[in-house]
C-alpha cells in the first residue's frame, strides 16, 4: 500500500502552533514534519520524532494492574471491563466511605489541547464530589499578573519582532521552545534591532545578541526596578500615557526608588553599566519590544518581576505601534466556555496545590488531610519528574491505604508507582482541539492513524466511568468527534466565533482587523476600565517588595526546560545521563572536571549524576534539565529531589529556583547489571 499523508496540528506545550504533516503507511506514521501549505516551515527534533513514542518498547498497549510492590513496575494484563469495573468500584467507594474529597485529580496540561483537560474530566470529579486542584506548578504568576494588569491583552505577534528596534528576551529560551521566534529575531538583527537577553544562562551566542545579562535566580525584580528608577530620575517616562492610560503607577515608583542601579548589580550579579545600557537603548527605541517568559516567575519573588517587567512598555509609552510592547501568552484573544459544551459545575470541594502534592500524600509530612487521599488518578502529568521534594513524594506513592491509577501513554516515573495502569492515546491518535498561546491560531485535531493496542483518549476514560458509576449526563456518552464539534462552537477567537471547519480538523487565525494585533490600537486592555494597573492585586500586600534568597547554601540551582523534552514529555527517549552544568570557577574551586560523577546535595535530598563544565552558566549558577527521569540519575533522583515545595504570594506558586545547592564529587564502584552503580563516600 502507497504511502498516505494526513494533516494536523500540534499540541505539545510551546507556544509555536505547528502545522504538522504526517505520512503514514501501513496503519504506522512514517515520518512527521511540517505543513507547509498551512505556513509552517519545519517543526522541533522532538515532534519530527515523535514515532519513536509511538512505537517505544515503554509504550503502555492495554490496562494493567499491580502484582508486585509498589514502586517496582510488576504488572500484569486485564481487560478494559475488568479495569473499569475495579476503577469504578475504588472510586465509589472512596466517595462513599471517606467522602469525595479524599479522591484527587492530578493532572496539568498534558498535551495542551482543549478537549483533554478540564472538560470530560472536570464533569466526572465535580459529580464525584472530588478534591479540586490548584495547577500553580508553571505559569500562574505570569497569568494572574497578566490579567491583573492588561486583562491579557493580545500581545506582540512573533512576526512583528523584525519591525522592532529593541527587543528584549526575558527568562525565555526560544531555541528550547517557540523556536519559531528565533528567525523573526535574526531577521529584526539583520535589520539593525538592539537584542537583549536576561537569563542565567547563555542561551544565544554573540553575533546573535547585543547584550546578555546573566541575573541571579530570583533577582529579576531588582534588576526591573533599578531601570525603572532610572527612567524615573531620567525624565524617560512617558508622563502622558501614564495619566491617560494607567493606575497603580505611584506604588511602583516608590518601590523601584529603592532601587540605584548598584544595588541593583550587587544583588543581581550584573554590570550596572549593562543595566544602565539596556534601560537606555529601552528608553530611546521605537518599537521596542520585551519577549516576558515564565523563567523568572519560578521564585519567591517571580510574580512581583513579571509585573515589574510587563510595566516596561507602560512606562515607557511603547504601546500603539506595530512590533511595539510585551508579549507573554498569546491566547488572550481566545475565549473557550466549557459551560456552553456541558454544563455549569456547582463544585466548591477544597482545592489542594499541586506544588505540594507530597506533602499531601506523605503520613510523616506533619499535615495530614481531613479527610486524607485515598485515590489518586493522574493523567495529562508525571508528578515524580515535575513535583518538588521528590524523596518525599515517593514515599507518599508508597502508602499501602493509597489506591493509584495513572492514564498514560508510557511507562513514565510516576506510573510504576500505580495499582492501576491505562493505556492513553497520543494526539496523533485522539480528538482534541488546540489554541496555541504564541501564534494566533487554532486547530482541530482528528486521528490520522489508529491507537496502539487498547489506548483510549481521555474523553473515552471519562465517559466510560461517568456511565459506570450511573451518572445521567449526556455529556459522558458523546463521541469525540462530537465532543469536538460542541467545543469548536464554544470558541471565540477575538470575539469571532471559531470557523467550523476546526471540528473536522482544520485550522483557524484570529482577524484583529488585521493579520497581527496593535497594543493600544487594534487591542487594547481587557481590564474593566480599560486601563493598565500597573499595581495588579493579585501581587498581595507589599507589592513590588523583595525577599532575599536563602543562602544555606552556595549555588542556586537553575531546572530549564530543554530542546529535548516537553515538561517532562520524551524522558522514555531523550535524556539517557543526567548532567548538572557548572561554571569552570565553580568547578575548579571544587576540584571537578566535565565527566565526574558529582553529588548535588541539600538539606532536602541529594542527585547524583555527571558534571559537564561549561561557562554557558554564570558562576553561582548550576544547571539541571527539567523533566528527566529517574532512569538517568545515578541515584534515581532528578532536580525535583533538591527543590522546595514553599509557594509564593502570587498564586500560591512553586518556586524551583528558590533550590541552593552545594556539590561534590564522587567515586562509584560497579556493583550489578541491575543496579550497576553504587556509591563511596568521598
Amino acid at each position: 500500500m502507497p504511502a498516505a499523508k494526513a494533516t494536523t496540528t500540534c499540541v505539545l506545550d510551546c507556544p509555536d502552533g505547528c502545522a504538522l504533516e504526517v505520512e503514514i503507511e501501513d496503519g504506522r506514521v512514517r515520518s512527521v514534519g511540517p505543513d507547509r501549505s498551512a505556513g509552517t516551515e519545519f517543526i522541533c527534533g522532538k515532534v519530527a520524532g515523535f514515532d519513536r513514542r509511538l512505537y517505544h518498547r515503554d509504550r503502555i498497549l492495554t490496562p494493567l494492574r499491580r502484582r508486585g510492590a509498589k514502586g517496582g513496575g510488576d504488572f500484569e494484563p486485564i481487560s478494559w471491563d475488568a479495569a473499569l469495573d475495579e476503577l469504578s468500584g475504588r472510586l465509589g467507594e472512596a466517595r462513599d466511605r471517606w467522602g469525595g474529597e479524599s479522591i484527587l485529580p492530578y493532572h496539568y496540561g498534558g498535551s495542551n489541547g482543549l478537549l483533554t483537560d478540564e472538560l470530560i474530566d472536570d464533569l466526572l470529579f465535580a459529580r464525584l464530589g472530588a478534591s479540586r486542584l490548584a495547577k500553580t506548578i508553571c505559569a500562574v504568576p505570569a497569568t494572574e499578573v497578566a490579567l491583573g494588569m492588561y486583562g491579557k491583552m493580545p500581545g506582540v505577534a512573533f512576526e512583528d519582532y523584525p519591525r522592532a528596534q529593541c527587543i528584549v528576551i526575558w527568562g525565555a529560551n526560544p531555541k528550547g521552545s517557540n523556536i519559531h521566534l528565533v528567525p523573526q529575531l535574526r531577521e529584526a538583527k539583520r535589520r539593525g534591532a538592539f537584542i537583549a537577553a536576561i537569563d542565567p544562562r547563555r542561551n544565544f551566542g554573540a553575533p546573535e545578541i547585543d547584550l546578555h545579562l546573566p541575573v541571579l535566580p530570583g533577582q529579576d525584580l531588582p534588576l526591573a526596578l533599578a531601570m525603572i528608577n532610572w527612567w524615573r530620575r531620567e525624565g524617560a517616562l512617558d508622563e502622558r500615557f501614564l495619566a491617560a492610560s494607567t493606575t497603580g503607577a505611584e506604588t511602583l515608583l516608590k518601590r523601584a526608588a529603592g532601587w540605584p542601579l548598584a544595588r541593583a548589580a550587587a544583588v543581581c550579579g550584573v554590570e550596572a553599566d549593562a543595566i544602565r545600557e539596556l534601560a537606555k537603548r529601552l528608553a530611546e527605541s521605537s518599537p521596542a519590544v520585551v519577549r516576558c517568559g515564565w523563567g523568572l516567575e519560578r521564585n519567591r519573588n517571580g510574580g512581583q518581576a513579571v509585573a515589574a517587567v510587563l510595566a516596561i512598555p507602560a512606562l515607557l509609552g511603547k504601546f500603539g505601534v506595530r512590533g511595539g510592547g510585551y508579549t507573554l501568552s498569546n491566547n488572550g484573544g481566545s475565549r473557550f466556555d466549557p459551560a456552553a459544551v456541558i454544563g455549569s459545575l456547582d463544585w466548591r470541594t477544597r482545592r489542594l496545590n499541586m506544588t505540594q502534592l507530597a506533602r499531601q500524600l506523605d503520613p510523616e509530612s506533619g499535615e495530614p488531610l481531613e479527610p486524607p487521599v485515598k485515590v489518586l488518578f493522574v493523567y495529562n502529568a508525571n508528578p515524580v519528574a515535575t513535583v518538588p521534594r521528590q524523596g518525599v513524594l515517593e514515599r507518599g506513592l508508597g502508602r499501602d491505604d493509597l489506591y493509584t491509577v495513572v492514564h498514560d501513554q508510557v511507562m513514565t516515573d510516576t506510573a510504576r508507582w500505580a495499582d492501576l495502569v491505562l493505556p492513553a492515546a497520543t494526539f496523533l491518535e485522539g480528538t482534541d482541539l488546540k489554541v496555541s498561546y504564541g501564534e494566533y491560531v487554532a486547530g482541530g485535531l482528528r486521528p490520522v492513524v489508529a491507537p496502539a493496542g487498547e489506548a483510549r483518549t481521555n474523553m473515552q476514560l471519562f465517559g466510560a466511568l461517568g456511565q459506570r458509576l450511573g451518572f445521567g449526563d449526556a455529556a459522558f456518552a458523546w463521541s469525540d468527534a462530537e465532543i469536538l464539534e460542541r467545543a469548536t462552537a464554544a470558541l471565540e477567537l477575538d470575539g469571532r466565533r471559531a470557523a467550523t471547519a476546526v471540528a473536522t480538523g482544520g485550522r483557524d487565525r484570529y482577524d484583529f482587523g488585521g493579520a497581527t494585533p496593535i497594543q493600544f490600537d487594534s487591542v487594547r486592555p481587557r481590564t474593566v476600565d480599560g486601563k493598565v494597573h500597573l499595581t495588579p492585586d493579585a501581587l498581595g500586600p507589599q507589592p513590588f517588595a523583595w525577599q532575599a534568597p536563602d543562602d544555606d547554601y552556595p549555588l542556586a540551582l537553575v531546572t530549564p526546560a530543554s530542546s529535548r523534552l516537553v515538561t517532562s514529555m520524551f524522558g522514555e527517549t531523550s535524556v539517557d545521563r543526567l548532567t548538572m552544568t557548572i561554571h569552570p570557577e565553580d568547578a575548579h574551586g571544587r576540584g571537578l572536571a566535565s565527566g565526574d560523577r558529582v553529588r548535588v546535595f541539600n538539606a532536602i535530598g541529594e542527585v547524583h549524576c555527571v558534571a559537564r563544565v561549561d561557562d554557558s552558566v554564570r558562576p553561582g549558577v548550576v544547571s539541571m534539565p527539567k523533566g528527566a527521569w529517574r532512569r538517568s540519575s545515578l541515584n534515581g533522583a532528578t532536580s525535583t529531589a533538591l527543590c522546595p515545595d514553599d509557594a509564593q504570594v502570587v498564586g500560591d506558586a512553586a518556586c524551583f529556583n528558590d533550590a541552593r545547592v552545594e556539590i561534590e564529587a564522587l567515586r562509584y564502584r560497579q556493583r550489578s547489571p541491575s543496579s550497576p552503580w553504587a556509591a563511596i563516600p568521598s
